[in-house]
């Protein structure tokens, strides 16, 4: 078995109980078979606090009102730890922020940036980040897998993302030239000409391919194509009470009055406003926050490294790297809407909390995961049309 990790992997240690926003709160803790069973046979002073905090026929830990897990104390500190230990904890709270993808013979490890804590340290990161490699003895074995389009999707992925870390160039050429390879790649596969997949990485590291995607980036009209994935957010489940509200304050400061229900002057109003803030937020930006694209890098490759090569099991290339791109775009438009809110100014923890609530509504729910997913297909960029 090979095991992949990125290299801020083992930076990460829990904050507990200095935590802005635990991980214990707001969030079903679901427990596995084995903690459950380890739990029915605990004695002692704990034994009875125990079984009364569990739903057992769920396999859940209780809430309080708040939605506080019950073990929480007011110091958010957990009191199972402290009264039976950390191996006292089910594979949930063992595990989390760590996120595992596993294909034949591998394993990959990352950091989920829905934890506040990772998210800092992956947004302070400066340098490309790096996976690192390892080997066990433990081999599996998956139904319905192939390796050799697996192999293609990892040479892919190593592509994209040497592109993506190359700050030579642009951050919008890099993510047009990572887009086009993931269309070009979806089309091999369709046709399942997957032994053609190696000519379009070389197609697309050449100057000719440069100068097309520069054109297509000057074509592409993104006012209407980001307000709609904006409002896409609205069709999915909410996992937190407040970020409905967040959203809807803050699609208000940016395209004006929800809906656009007035005339189509007003609505003229309404883009050459976000159009002046926009180009307003960005000269911020880089006088006030020069790294702001190093952000956007990072968390580009965070996404592409984690969901691109599930594409092995469904196919769908294209749009996990479209969910890569539009998931950024989202959490700079959130950005944007929390500048002008706070009256042009933006602290990192905005950033942070930005990038974190954004990550737990999206990555903690399948079903929210499913329907990205649908919308990348329904709605494709507008000079990416579906190859016939």
């Amino acid at each position: 078995m090979l095991y992949t990790i990125p290299d801020y992997y083992h930076e990460f240690s829990c904050i507990a109980g200095e935590c802005e926003d635990t991980c214990c709160a707001g969030w079903q803790i679901v427990a596995d078979e084995a903690a459950l069973k380890k739990y029915k046979k605990v004695t002692g002073s704990f034994r009875k606090r125990l079984r009364r905090s569990i739903n057992w026929k769920e396999g859940t830990f209780k809430q309080d009102k708040n939605k506080r897990c019950v073990f929480l104390n007011d110091e958010n500190l957990c009191d199972m730890y402290t009264a039976l230990g950390e191996k006292s904890l089910c594979r949930t709270c063992k595990m989390y922020p760590r996120h595992v993808e596993e294909f034949e013979d591998v394993r990959e490890m990352t950091l989920s940036v829905s934890c506040p804590e990772v998210a800092r340290i992956l947004l302070g990161k400066k340098e490309p980040v790096r996976f690192l490699t390892y080997e066990s003895n433990k081999e599996e074995e998956y139904d319905d897998f192939d390796p050799f389009l697996y192999s293609k999707l990892v040479d892919a992925r190593k592509v994209m993302i040497d592109i993506l870390q190359d700050r030579s160039k642009r951050l919008d050429l890099r993510v047009g030239l990572v887009l086009a390879i993931a269309h070009d790649l979806q089309v091999r596969i369709k046709r399942e000409d997957i032994f053609s997949i190696d000519d379009v990485f070389e197609k697309y590291q050449t100057e000719k391919a440069v100068q097309f995607v520069e054109a297509k980036l000057s074509e592409d009209e993104n006012y209407a194509f980001i307000k709609k994935m904006f409002r896409n957010q609205y069709l999915m489940e909410r996992l937190r009470d407040d970020w409905e509200p967040h959203l809807l304050e803050a699609e208000s400061l940016l395209y004006g009055d929800i809906g656009c229900s007035d005339s189509e002057e007003q609505c003229t109003k309404y883009k050459e406003q976000y159009t002046k803030n926009k180009q307003e937020f960005h000269t911020w930006l880089n006088t006030h926050m020069p790294d702001y694209e190093i952000w956007y890098e990072q968390l580009l490759v965070y996404f592409i490294s984690t969901y691109f090569c599930g594409a092995v099991y469904d196919g769908e290339a294209y749009v996990k790297v479209q969910m890569a791109v539009v998931s950024v775009l989202l959490i700079h438009e959130l950005l944007m809407a929390q500048w002008l809110k706070n009256e042009k100014m933006l602290e990192m923890e905005d950033v942070v909390d930005t990038v974190y609530r954004y990550s737990r509504e999206l990555e903690h729910s399948d079903p929210n995961l499913n329907l990205m997913e649908k919308l990348m297909r329904r709605d494709l960029l507008s000079w990416f049309k579906k190859d016939e």
